[in-house]
């Protein structure tokens, strides 16, 4: 599938794409980490500033992170690859961090700045690194998906292959220019 049509296919079938294949998986795991992420960025404005925002971004994300696992997941489906991860590091963050930017205004969280900055950056590297898990079967939700407990017995390989992956594909770039 090409990036053009994966892109199609989300607008064209948005029930199908979006709600059936909304990612529980991508949600679960994303509003636990960024709702730390929120407690620790505001730990400083008191425990109750801190909780608040942690609330609020779990609620947030969990509600929204299952769906931009669901666009990770057909994003994944796109060749060649780096087109796909390049539209997932581009769409997902715009949409996700606009709304969330949205949230934690409205509810004066108090080190929005310094949250927002932590969320973002984990945001680098976790999109993709669910967009390389879900290339490889991992952390995907549907018709032949791996259960959450397969998932994680995999996981050591999949985070082996992921800090692998720049390394080998630049000596690849590299010894392809010397032949």
């Amino acid at each position: 599938m090409t990036l053009a049509s994966a892109l199609l296919c989300l607008v064209q079938h948005p029930v199908e794409r979006l709600i059936h294949r909304w990612n529980w998986k991508a949600a679960f795991f994303s509003s636990l980490i960024r709702g730390i992420i929120f407690l620790l960025a505001n730990l400083r404005a008191g425990w109750r500033a801190a909780v608040g925002a942690m609330l609020a971004e779990w609620i947030y994300r969990a509600i929204t992170s299952g769906f931009y696992g669901a666009i990770t997941q057909v994003l994944g489906e796109a060749e060649p690859e780096w087109q796909g991860a390049l539209a997932a590091m581009v769409l997902l963050p715009l949409s996700s961090h606009t709304l969330e930017f949205l949230i934690h205004w409205l509810r004066h969280t108090p080190n929005l700045k310094t949250s927002l900055i932590a969320s973002m950056s984990f945001t680098v590297v976790s999109t993709l690194f669910n967009f390389y898990a879900m290339r490889r079967g991992t952390m995907v939700v549907g018709k032949g998906a791996a259960s959450l407990g397969q998932d994680m017995r995999s996981m050591p390989r999949v985070i082996a292959g992921f800090l692998a992956w720049g390394p080998l594909w630049a000596w690849r770039s590299l010894r392809g220019r010397e032949a």
